[in-house]
């Protein structure tokens, strides 16, 4: 498997939890459970309640992701697809 592979998703946080988690409802109506990544962290970037934010999830396991980015109002997910 390789970086490529990862799906990346928009969706809304519901809920916070300890350890830099989140609970993040995807637009597909799914929930899942949601850490922030190390660059995030690093950068002390904040993530509260009904934030929009974008996850990658691995093929692997479809309950947990990683946020890598914090939307802005009015982003669309076709300005990030080519950026690696």
């Amino acid at each position: 498997m390789t970086k490529k592979d990862n799906i990346e998703v928009t969706g809304t946080v519901t809920e916070v939890l300890a350890d830099s988690k989140y609970r993040i409802k995807l637009e597909s109506g799914h929930i899942i459970l949601g850490y922030m990544s190390g660059r995030m962290k690093k950068n002390k970037i904040q993530v509260i309640i009904s934030d929009s934010v974008l996850v990658e999830l691995t093929p692997y396991d479809l309950t947990r992701g990683r946020i890598t980015r914090r939307l802005t109002p009015g982003f669309t997910q076709s300005k990030f697809t080519n950026r690696r």
